[in-house]
């Protein structure tokens, strides 16, 4: 494992566009669009041009919460960015859901799009499944880079209150009636309460550089972070000072620079 000693505050950064409409990421009928596969239909969008990036969003969340980083590596890249299995566009008629189905359905992305293997960015539940996709599908990934990922779901990972609160409101949703919303949110919150379930020695599986980075005020706590990052044999750690769980848009500036620059 390698450190990555960087002060936020220190760094010179360039503004730089391309061309990306961003009012339109994430509902765009230009780049946007449909494949079926896997028993749903995926939205996705595609930018730029060059190697292909894989972008990967957090729970409940969407392309959107990547819009920071599209433009930026649109410039250079071919992004690719998704919404999850029943998240944004991508309605899930079934009733269950994990992080494992979510990783493959991202392969299953990349294959329908003939894209051998992919430099992988992952925010949150994003990392987690960009985890799983080294794992699971290690061919695919040339490159890792995760911010504010967990590896099981106890307050060993993450913020006790964080754990406790979404476990009781979890089971505050199941006590009302099960309109179809509700049953929507319960599954996507149940993936927080009793997953993921990765072990360290799992992790050990992972042959791709991977490049693990936490805020030093992270729901994800950073001793757990670090634990990623030393699991990982070919991995790099940045810890962000005064930054919590939205890394990629408080600090999206040195957050783009330095994944570009390990990619």
């Amino acid at each position: 494992m390698t450190l990555l000693f960087l002060i936020s505050f220190l760094m010179p950064v360039c503004a730089q566009t391309s061309g990306v409409d961003t009012s339109k990421i994430g509902h765009s009928d230009l780049v946007g669009k449909y494949v079926s596969m896997r028993g749903f239909k995926m939205y996705y969008e595609v930018y730029g041009k060059g190697e292909p990036v894989l972008m990967i969003h957090g729970n409940g969340g969407d392309i959107s919460n990547m819009l920071y980083q599209i433009p930026y590596f649109a410039q250079h890249y071919h992004v690719i960015v998704a919404d999850s299995r029943d998240q944004g566009k991508s309605a899930d008629p079934t009733d269950s859901i994990s992080y494992e189905m979510m990783a493959d359905d991202l392969n299953g992305l990349l294959d329908y799009l003939s894209i051998d293997s992919a430099y992988v960015i992952g925010w949150s539940d994003g990392g987690i499944e960009g985890l799983l996709l080294a794992m699971r599908h290690p061919d695919k990934v040339k490159k890792l880079a995760i911010t504010g990922a967990n590896l099981w779901p106890d307050s060993t990972a993450v913020d006790p209150w964080v754990v406790s609160s979404t476990a009781e409101y979890c089971q505050s949703l199941m006590k009302q009636p099960q309109t179809p919303e509700l049953k929507h949110q319960i599954k996507l919150i149940k993936l927080c309460v009793f997953e993921p379930n990765i072990t360290t020695k799992q992790l050990a599986q992972i042959k791709c550089p991977t490049l693990v980075i936490g805020g030093d005020h992270d729901v994800i706590l950073p001793q757990h972070t670090m634990l990623i990052a030393q699991s990982i044999p070919k991995s790099y750690l940045w810890i962000l000072p005064n930054s919590g769980h939205s890394t990629p848009i408080v600090y999206h500036d040195e957050f783009n620079r330095v994944i570009g620059e390990f990619f």
